[in-house]
């Protein structure tokens, strides 16, 4: 079997959470004597690379980020310039977010599906995950720990059923967490975490400016005096006919 692998993040590969988790899938791939290739949306001038191989390949698939509960809208641009197929080619995906819930993913999963439809192609299943918001800024067995489970994801696709096997269902984890888990995870988001990732943040990216900073609150008095000065502008302008 030879499969090509489609990174359809926009991030660039070194700061894509996608193409760490398909380099896991890939090696699973290689330990049951399947081969690959991969590519990556990102890089635009590859795109008739990406077009080629689309085509002389009957074995696809795409990585795919979900931003905002939506699939990146590069990868709907690259997948406008691909003529349909038959279904002799099929398409599957693998679906990772931030959210660590399955719901949070299925109406990604559900457009995929629907994807395939205008490709022409037959669809393969999709390998659901979420919880993957922290890879880029993890290292060493901290990463591994998160990516390893791929590996083996890899090994079962080259098995030649896409992602319809028993264990693609059960990868993706808890559908919906219970009211109790819920409420302690948004109370661990909330302060362990959020403490967490503002000093990943500025060890990995030298981030220092709170997301919540509000630099117009510091000069208050300057805005509303230039807002009151705008508006008496424009009640002389309607008054005298400016």
């Amino acid at each position: 079997m030879h499969v090509v692998v489609i990174n359809a993040s926009p991030r660039v590969r070194k700061y894509s959470n996608t193409d760490k988790i398909m380099i896991s899938f890939c090696r699973g791939l290689i330990r049951r004597g399947a081969s690959f290739e991969k590519h990556a949306i990102s890089e635009r001038k590859y795109w008739g690379v990406i077009r080629q191989a689309f085509l002389d390949n009957d074995e696809i698939v795409f990585a795919v980020p979900l931003y905002a509960e939506a699939v990146p809208g590069l990868m709907l641009e690259f997948l406008e310039t691909l003529p349909k197929k038959d279904n002799r080619t099929r398409v599957s995906f693998i679906l990772q977010g931030g959210f660590a819930e399955g719901c949070r993913l299925r109406c990604g999963e559900e457009l995929l599906r629907d994807l395939t439809k205008y490709l022409g192609v037959s669809y393969g299943g999709c390998l659901v995950k979420g919880d993957n918001f922290s890879i880029r800024l993890r290292e060493g067995e901290c990463l591994d720990r998160i990516i390893k489970p791929y590996e083996k994801m890899g090994e079962l696709f080259a098995n030649g059923d896409g992602f319809r096997f028993n264990q693609a269902k059960k990868f993706t984890g808890p559908e919906i967490y219970s009211t109790p888990v819920r409420i302690a995870t948004d109370v661990v988001f909330k302060t362990v975490a959020k403490r967490t990732m503002i000093k990943m943040a500025e060890a990995a990216f030298g981030c220092t400016t709170p997301l919540d900073y509000k630099p117009w609150a510091q000069n208050s008095y300057e805005l509303d005096s230039a807002i009151s000065q705008n508006e008496q502008f424009f009640t002389l302008k309607k008054k005298y006919n400016m």
